[in-house]
């Protein structure tokens, strides 16, 4: 049993994914020696490659064995550690706490939350052919390209200030609503319970405003916006970019409610439960727990489930800064870290996410981590060494994706060696 091992992940062909190797999945996909049955249609979307042991999708050993990643952990228990183990009862099954992926954006996902693990829980058994775990799923992103997303309320006197500006919007929200919100976000603390019910009644009176008149008053605004250039990056653009991949529907006027961020490569943002979002365009690293539930209000041609959607948003408006997360030197200690290794830590037990980018045949060394990490390689080649009993190597290219286990040291060598290591550590 080896510490240190490739495995196969799997790609999803979803409608929004970037199309043939325009697709940076489709190019990982296609570069990696182990990813043998892959064969790239350059006329299909590739939207992301998963990484895990989540039953939907769960990534395998390669050949000669047949077996899927979580029943050779459940075998060997060693790999992802007695302390992992205790604290996540699913990991005694071989399941990792997290889901690692790649996403390529063409076309915008849906307006969404991720429901918390009550919520998830109660999904699950009322609706299981919809909601098919009973798992949280906050989630980070992190730009590989520029990235573009909705995320999170805006501030409640931005808001304010657009219903002002778009008549538009606003003849979707009755006059008794819209007088209400003004009324609080003049005044209120925007953490107030008062601004937060004043955002939940507006958010519910836009996403079930009657489908004839949205339809009229989007194509009323596209038509204002036609009439003048839009910069790339402002509302006028993304509002003109979303009524074009999804004619009428009710999520375009999200881009007045959310906030519009774009992310260079290597900015990240987190988004926990509760928070709504939308990715609109570019390539990311995703990590996030191991679930796959996902709540749909807008923007899908996909089940729209506006009442577990508006029932449960944190409805917290702030700056898009709010979401960011801050990257640091990895491993933590001043002594031992480098400037090669970057830490993204979000707020939660189930993951972290390191960044390593190495040149000129450079070295790198990871300390043991007290719990399993899976490695995607985004560019590049070089070796994985580590010890077991001996000294061991491992060779890594493009699209190779390796899981380490728990309590096992790494040394990282390569030449323009670009990847992304997800872990759990207790």
């Amino acid at each position: 049993m080896s510490s240190v091992f490739k495995i196969i992940p799997t790609t999803q062909q979803y409608d929004w994914g970037k199309v043939g190797s325009n697709s940076k999945v489709a190019q990982l996909a296609e570069a990696s020696e182990i990813f043998s049955s892959f064969n790239l249609d350059e006329h299909k979307p590739y939207a992301e490659l998963w990484m895990g042991t989540h039953p939907t999708s769960p990534s395998h050993l390669p050949p000669p064995s047949t077996s899927t990643l979580s029943s050779y952990l459940k075998d060997n228990p060693s790999l992802i550690g007695e302390s992992i183990a205790n604290k996540f009862p699913d990991a005694k099954e071989g399941n990792l706490p997290f889901l690692f992926k790649v996403l390529s954006i063409e076309k915008a996902l849906s307006i969404q939350t991720h429901p918390d693990k009550q919520t998830a829980e109660s999904l699950h058994a009322q609706l299981p052919n919809i909601y098919k775990d009973d798992n949280h799923k906050p989630e980070l992103a992190l730009a590989l390209t520029p990235f573009r997303a909705l995320c999170g309320f805006q501030p409640l006197s931005n808001i304010a200030k657009h219903l002002f500006l778009t008549p538009e919007l606003a003849a979707l929200i009755p006059k008794s609503i819209e007088d209400y919100f003004r009324s609080i976000a003049s005044s209120a603390n925007s953490t107030s319970p008062e601004a937060k019910a004043a955002l939940k009644v507006l958010f519910s009176a836009l996403m079930t405003a009657n489908e004839v008149l949205i339809k009229g008053q989007l194509e009323a605004l596209v038509v204002r916006y036609q009439s003048f250039p839009t910069e790339e990056g402002s509302i006028e653009e993304l509002v003109l970019r979303l009524n074009s991949q999804f004619p009428g529907d009710v999520g375009v006027f999200c881009a007045f409610m959310l906030n519009y961020v774009t992310l260079s490569p290597g900015e990240a943002i987190f988004l926990g439960a509760g928070e709504p979002h939308a990715y609109v365009s570019g390539d990311i690293i995703e990590c996030m727990a191991n679930s796959d539930n996902v709540i749909r209000a807008g923007l899908t041609p996909k089940l729209r489930d506006i009442p577990n959607l508006v029932a449960g948003l944190t409805y917290v408006p702030a700056e898009a800064t709010r979401h960011r997360v801050q990257p640091t030197s990895f491993p933590p200690s001043s002594t031992t870290s480098s400037s090669a290794s970057t830490l993204y830590d979000p707020p939660i037990p189930e993951f972290s996410v390191v960044q390593v980018k190495l040149d000129n045949q450079a070295k790198e060394s990871h300390p043991p981590v007290k719990g399993p990490s899976l490695t995607v390689v985004i560019e590049g080649k070089g070796v994985v060494s580590w010890v077991q009993g001996g000294q061991e190597t491992l060779h890594i290219g493009k699209g190779d994706v390796f899981f380490v286990g728990a309590d096992t040291a790494i040394e990282l060598e390569g030449e323009g060696l670009v990847l992304y290591r997800a872990f759990v550590e207790a």
